[in-house]
């Protein structure tokens, strides 16, 4: 086998897995966003946003490689004497307004798990959207994610057909994970608060990025990108802490009960 052949199926496989563990905070949104389309075309919507983000990342791509000068040369400067500075951009406006967004949508998912509705079908025909807004958001979103994953591709190699594989295998293995994960979802309905929790935590994590990439800094003090083992060492804090409590809410329930259990002289019990 030649060595050029060898480096590049090795590259190949480092992009496959790079693609799959950072597509997870992707996969995650995927799943809360395909619940605002009508309950029959969910898995569909899935399906069709995944598929077209996955051309599109192909497309984003060849225009990385043909532009990546101009998305990384500053476009404008924002400078306030000792306040605010920045220098932005395409790459970090793109990875701002993604992380703000994500933010937004994660915080009125929560406050509206929070707030109290008439009816549990009159929250369904509220939260429901359009099939095809849920597709575009899916794949404007899976552009986001794709941004930074195919930047440090082509840190890795500059290969095309190499980069184009990844992108297509890794969009492969999203679309048959994105069903297992949204079924989860909604069989067990306390691990969706978490997943919210976690978009909120994708959120922080892109703006705290693309401020870095703009060298934003706010009276001096410069933004600091999160990184991947923080973000990763959070979320295993999230869920020890939701499990922990969680069986700390059943044995609570579980005591609750046997206190409020009244035996009679007739040997029948009344709670």
């Amino acid at each position: 086998m030649p060595a050029d052949l060898l480096a590049n199926l090795f590259t190949l496989m480092m992009l496959i897995m790079l693609q799959l563990v950072l597509g997870f905070d992707n996969l995650l949104y995927i799943s809360l966003e395909s619940k605002n389309a009508p309950p029959d075309k969910q898995a569909y919507a899935r399906k069709v946003g995944i598929a077209l983000a996955v051309i599109l990342r192909i497309v984003l791509l060849f225009v990385l490689i043909s532009l990546i000068e101009a998305v990384q040369d500053p476009i404008f400067k924002l400078d306030v004497d000792k306040v605010i500075y920045g220098d932005f951009n395409v790459h970090s406006i793109i990875v701002l307004l993604g992380g703000v967004f994500i933010i937004y949508t994660a915080i009125k998912e929560i406050f509206h798990m929070m707030a109290l509705e008439e009816s549990h079908e009159n929250e369904k025909k509220t939260k429901q959207k359009s099939l095809g807004s849920v597709i575009t958001m899916i794949i404007i979103m899976n552009l986001v994610f794709s941004f930074d994953s195919i930047l440090s591709a082509m840190a890795l190699t500059n290969v095309f057909w190499v980069m184009a594989t990844a992108i297509i295998i890794g969009g492969l293995v999203m679309i048959w994970l994105a069903d297992r994960v949204s079924d989860f979802l909604a069989k067990n309905r306390m691990y969706e608060v978490l997943g919210l929790f976690i978009l909120f935590l994708v959120g922080i994590m892109l703006v705290s990025e693309g401020g870095h990439l703009a060298h934003l800094s706010f009276f001096g003090y410069p933004i600091e990108p999160m990184s991947k083992a923080t973000f990763y060492f959070v979320i295993f804090i999230l869920v020890v802490t939701d499990v922990v409590q969680g069986r700390y809410q059943k044995n609570l329930l579980a005591i609750k009960r046997k206190t409020t259990t009244i035996p009679l002289d007739e040997g029948k019990e009344v709670s």
